[in-house]
Parts: structure tokens; sequence; C-alpha cells
């Protein structure tokens, strides 16, 4: 049985007072681009709600899309029906026998919103109950830890029964709480910092340093498959800024400060962000350090790698262990591109013993003796190569699964 309307529910902004709209017409033109392929579904807004009647479109197909807007907490297929008795009950039989596996417990929550309609909530919980039990003779009632709960919302407009509430991605509707720039490496955990980031409402761009002739073009494919990646969760591009950090990482390899090079390095790709920040009307930076997973993100070197800027530096993962980052990386689809072996230029000229507490003073004198370095940051930043990363096409096989249905 295909359900008539997808029911959207959405998460704390909805009680963000003044900022309400912005985020309410945000979440609207999120979930509108989402099912712009299906020309018979239709959009209405309720307070802190909207309703999407299908007319006959794919369920599977639209739900695997709404699964990953932010700003969605969940959603559930439901029937629509006439607010009278007879209709909502049969409707209630009917949700209870389109399940994929019949149940042995259930309960009945009935939401009376029509305050006009002749039963109230409790007397329905009873009465709809009972006509399911009499038609589903091995089915038994369970208030407390039911398997499946029967949901009825009897609304002025009509009456909504279901049984399945979809988790959304939640969050923020993307780009409601400013803009930022990714510091996007080819490893696992600046992808997953980076939809974090974007969950939270922030748009993002990204950029990615790379050492030619050191690294290969390989490893920039894959930069570009991740942002890819991550644009199919904001329904629109992302732009990537590629920097060449040739010459910067060679003149910081030769300065004679061996175990300081990361931290270096580090230093200068945050000048390089800031400046490319401000050209963007960004207002912060998103890195995927993670405290203590090595060296450059001991809190004593990210403690002097981030006095470099006086934007907000947004470290999402900071508190996370690598287990927990890999699981979202596998969730959100990031993990198998992100392990390819291709090297960045963060994997190159890494010494045996790098600083885990670096000297702010002997650092910054380490960065005076490097011949030209702020000119090279210039240039790197002047030399910027940005592309439009739109994103990547969802396999119709992905579907929300028979499971998702009432």
């Amino acid at each position: 049985m295909n359900p008539d309307m997808i029911l959207l529910r959405f998460g704390e902004f909805t009680v963000k007072g003044k900022n309400r709209d912005k985020f309410d017409k945000r979440i609207t033109e999120q979930v509108r681009k989402a099912v712009a392929g299906y020309a018979r579904a239709e959009i209405v807004r309720a307070y802190g709600r909207i309703y999407i009647t299908l007319n006959g479109e794919p369920y599977e197909e639209m739900a695997v899309k709404l699964k990953s807007i932010f700003g969605i907490a969940s959603f559930s297929p439901i029937l629509r029906t006439t607010s009278e008795l007879e209709a909502i009950s049969g409707a209630a039989l009917a949700v209870m026998q389109a399940l994929p596996k019949q149940p042995e417990t259930f309960k009945v929550s009935v939401r009376r919103v029509d305050k006009g309609f002749p039963h109230d909530s409790q007397e329905m919980n009873h009465l709809v109950g009972g006509h399911v039990l009499r038609e589903l003779p091995g089915l038994k009632v369970n208030v407390r830890e039911p398997e499946v709960e029967l949901r009825v919302e009897i609304q002025p407009e009509g009456t909504y029964v279901f049984s399945s509430v979809v988790p959304g991605a939640g969050g923020y509707p993307y780009g409601t709480n400013g803009k930022a720039m990714l510091l996007l490496s080819g490893g696992i955990d600046s992808p997953v910092a980076g939809y974090l980031a974007m969950r939270q409402g922030l748009e993002l761009e990204a950029v990615h340093y790379h050492s030619y002739p050191f690294t290969s073009e390989k490893a920039t494919e894959k930069v570009i498959d991740l942002v890819r990646r991550l644009a199919h969760f904001t329904g629109s591009s992302i732009k990537l800024h590629l920097v060449s950090f040739t010459d910067i990482q060679t003149a910081i390899a030769q300065c004679n400060h061996n175990s300081l090079i990361i931290t270096l390095m580090r230093r200068s790709m945050l000048r390089i962000a800031e400046q490319l920040a401000e050209q963007r009307e960004a207002h912060g930076l998103v890195t995927g350090d993670s405290l203590g997973q090595v060296a450059s993100q001991t809190l004593g070197s990210m403690n002097v790698i981030g006095r470099t800027t006086v934007l907000p530096l947004l470290r999402p993962l900071v508190t996370m262990d690598k287990n927990e980052i890999i699981r979202i990386a596998r969730q959100i689809g990031t993990f198998e591109t992100s392990i390819l072996p291709y090297e960045d230029c963060c994997t190159l000229f890494v010494p045996k013993n790098p600083t885990t507490n670096p000297n702010l003073n002997i650092v910054e004198n380490a960065e005076a003796g490097i011949l030209n370095l702020q000119e090279m940051i210039r240039q790197a930043v002047a030399t910027v190569e940005t592309m439009n990363i739109t994103p990547e096409i969802q396999s119709a096989v992905e579907s929300a699964g028979q499971d998702d249905w009432f």
C-alpha cells in the first residue's frame, strides 16, 4: 500500500523566535528542491511542519532525498482520511495490515487537534484500538513497550494515520548559520568535520592544499569526489579552492626546524584559508582536528597553530575518538574515498619526532627565518584555482525500504 502523504517534522530551529521565518523559508526551499523531479507532488506548509501530498509519486525514492536534508528531524509516511470514526478506524487497520511484519503488541496514540471532533483522545484510543484488535485477533495491547505505536492525528483539515517515524539528518537548514571555509585534506576526519558543520547550518567552501609534483592528480581527484559527496547533503554545489602549497612546503622543510615542520605548515595553511575567507565573506574556519590524535592536535599544538587566525576556528571533532569519526564517515559515504592510497601534502616531509608542545616564540622566530614566507602565502592566495563541485547523482537503488512504511 502506498502512503498518501509524507509528514515532515523539524528540530530546535522551530523555537528560534525572530530567526524562525528565515529557517522556515530555507527548509521549504530545500524540500522543494528535493522533490522538484516529482511533478505531481504538492507541498503544504503548516505550523512547524511540512506535508507532501504524493499524488501517486514514489515514496521510497523521495524518502532517500528527504533523509539527507539538514533541518528535518524526522518524517512519516501517512494515510489521510476524513475525520469520521469509521474512516479513521479503517485507515488505522489498513496501516497495521500494511506492516512488513505483523507485530505481537501495539498501542494507539490519538492526538485530537480539532476540538470539534466528537470523541476526545482517550476515547479514540479505545475506539480505534478496539477495532484493530477485533480484526487482528493475534494482536495485544502494550501501552508501555509496544512493538508498534499506531498514531492518529485529528486535524481540522482531515485525519492522518501512521506508525513509522523515520529519523532525518536533524540540525539546522543548510546556510542559515553563516558561512565558513573547510580545510579539506584527503583523509577521514575533515570530510566528517565538514558534514557536522553543515548540519549546524553552516554554508561551506572547501580549501585543499596540493604540492605538485610531490602529490599526484589522483589525490586532487579524490578530494573532488569528497566535496561532491558533501554537496549531496546541500542539494547545491560547493566551491573547492585548490591551493598550490609546493613552494611554502619546500621552504618550511628546508628551514632547519625539523620537529616544527607540521606546526609551521598548519600555521601557513590557516593564514591562507583566512585570507580566502575574507575574500569569500566567510566568518569562520573549520578543521578536522581531534584532540590528541596526532602531534599537531595536542592542546599545546592547537594553541600555537590556532593563534595565526583571528577568525573563529571551529573543530567539530575535537572530543571524538577515531572509531566514532569512522562510524560517521561510513554513514555519510566518505570513508571508502578517504582511505584511497593517494598522498596529500599533509603526509609529506613528516618528521620522525614532531613536537607535541611547541613554544610560540620559537615557532615565530622559525617563521621569521623563512625567506619570503609572507610573499609565498600572498602568491598562493593569488593563484588559487576555484572549482564549482555539483552533487553526485543519487542511485535510485538506495531507498528508504519497506521497513519505513507506516
